[in-house]
């Protein structure tokens, strides 16, 4: 192998480390998190005679609710209006979570190829 092409091997590996250790900081900085999404709901009450019944526009609520999946089951939370905010910043941190491990993976496999290069060519 060139030694040139030894030195940009050698640089894309140690940026690729570079780039892993920033993502692994990021993990470190996130927040509590949560799957799920949240949800704003409109329902009808137990009183027939009600307007909820009649006129969809007039139904009680908002009420807001975080769903989820545990063991392929959906579960329900109600929430009241003051956590309601609470469970949003907890899902944006989940949903930011998996992101950066799909960024982990893609650059891991990346990385994974120029080490495996490096061992086959002896340019260590």
């Amino acid at each position: 192998m060139k030694a040139t092409s030894r030195t940009s091997l050698a640089a894309r590996i140690l940026s690729d480390a570079q780039r892993f250790e920033s993502l692994k900081r990021e993990i470190v900085r996130l927040d509590y998190f949560s799957k799920g999404t949240l949800l704003q709901r409109r329902m009808k009450c137990g009183q027939k005679q009600c307007a909820c019944h009649r006129h969809p526009a007039k139904r009680h609520g908002p009420y807001w609710e975080c769903t989820y999946k545990v063991h392929n089951r959906t579960v329900n939370l109600r929430l009241s209006p003051q956590v309601t905010p609470l469970y949003r910043a907890a899902i944006q941190q989940y949903r930011k979570l998996k992101s950066i491990l799909r960024r982990m993976e893609r650059l891991s496999r990346s990385a994974l190829a120029h080490l495996a290069q490096q061992r086959l060519t002896g340019a260590h």
